[in-house]
This record gives structure tokens, C-alpha cells and sequence, in this order.
């Protein structure tokens, strides 16, 4: 008797011995009476006489009935029937909750695998955005740099770098959006964004 998660999977001859049993247990076949031949049996399920032999002997290991030469297919034991009819349910409630654990644990694979997948794509588009989009840096005047006391303009500072400065912090004020007549000092710091690269150029400029 092996684990099935509904009736269509169970061998044609248990069906048969489960019906047979349930039959027993209320009371349409009493103990102590006989069963139909075996052949009648046969006809009522539409079975071969062999099908309905190994459902019988089913019953009969399970002592809920027992061949008696001579007699026929005799009913010995109600409560057999009510045990045996219990323990089928159970173990079918126990393969179909199998059943069940593994279409989650394949549901579960297949989410786990789609999650992955989507974290990939998150991490690609990621990667290339940050090689794309423009980076906000910062660069210092020091008192050797050849742009001291002249203006962005002067030193045509968005077209030597392709950055743009954003802002200078001076003495600790910043100036936002500085127009390109701004003188640049010593000590200046210049915030900039501009395209991978830039910094190079930027550094290049200030070193002179």
C-alpha cells in the first residue's frame, strides 16, 4: 500500500477493499455474514476475479474477513474494518500534506530563483549607472596652482575638463552656482560633476 495524494492513485484493488471495509463498518455486510462470491464481486466493481482476490486478501490480512473453505467470503470483524478505514485515512491525509511540501518546496525554488534573477538585473543596472551618471567631486586651489586670480571663464575651466562646478566653498562659505566671472583663490574648493574621467583633467588643470 504505497503513498498517493487522492483516490486516482490508488491501485484499483485497494479502491475496492476501502469500499468493502467502509461497507463493513456500517454495517451493510454484519459480522458474520457472507460476502458476495468472488465473481459477483468482479461484476459489481467491473474487475477481473483477480483484482477482487487481492482485495480480498487485503481484508483478510487486516482481519476484517476470512476465506473459509467451503463458506465463501465471510465478514469476522467490524472493528478491524473501522481501524483499517482510520489508518487508510491517515495515511492518505499524510500524502497528500507530502503532496503538498513539495509543490511548495518547488514553488519556493522557482521564487528563489525569479528573486535572483531580479537582484542580477538590480546589480547590472546599477553597475552601468554608476559608470554613466555624472559624479559630484571636489578639488582644492593650492598656492602653486596657475589658476589663482583668474575666473572659470579665464581658464575656460568647463571646456578643458567637461566638468561643472557647482559650487565653491571659500573660508567657509559656500557659493552656489557660481557665475563664471568668479575669481578663483587660493584655498578654494571647487565642487564639480562631471562624466567618468573628468577628475583627471580637472587635477590637471588646477596643477597646471
Amino acid at each position: 500500500m504505497g503513498q498517493y495524494k487522492d483516490l486516482t492513485e490508488i491501485a484499483r484493488y485497494e479502491q475496492i477493499a476501502v469500499d468493502l471495509a467502509g461497507k463493513i463498518a456500517h454495517n451493510e455486510y454484519k459480522a458474520g455474514t457472507k460476502l458476495y462470491g468472488r465473481s459477483t464481486l468482479a461484476g459489481q466493481y467491473n474487475v477481473s476475479p483477480e483484482t477482487i482476490r487481492r482485495a480480498v486478501a487485503l481484508l483478510q490480512s487486516m482481519n476484517i474477513v476470512e476465506v473459509v473453505a467451503g463458506r465463501g467470503i465471510m465478514v469476522i470483524n467490524k472493528d478491524a474494518a473501522r481501524q483499517y478505514l482510520e489508518n487508510f485515512n491517515q495515511r492518505k491525509g499524510l500524502a497528500q500534506a507530502q503532496h503538498e511540501f513539495t509543490e511548495l518546496l518547488e514553488k519556493r525554488r522557482e521564487l528563489d530563483l525569479a528573486i535572483e534573477h531580479q537582484i542580477k538585473k538590480i546589480m547590472t543596472f546599477s553597475s552601468r549607472l554608476i559608470n554613466i551618471l555624472p559624479k559630484v567631486e571636489e578639488a582644492e586651489i593650492s598656492k602653486s596652482s596657475p589658476l589663482i586670480n583668474k575666473s572659470l571663464k579665464e581658464v575656460s575651466f568647463r571646456a578643458h575638463t567637461g566638468a561643472t562646478v557647482l559650487a565653491v566653498e571659500r573660508r567657509g562659505e559656500e557659493y552656489l552656482s557660481p557665475d563664471s566671472e568668479m575669481v578663483i583663490n587660493e584655498g578654494d574648493i571647487l565642487v564639480y560633476i562631471g562624466a567618468e574621467g573628468c577628475k583627471e583633467k580637472v587635477d590637471s588643470l588646477i596643477r597646471g
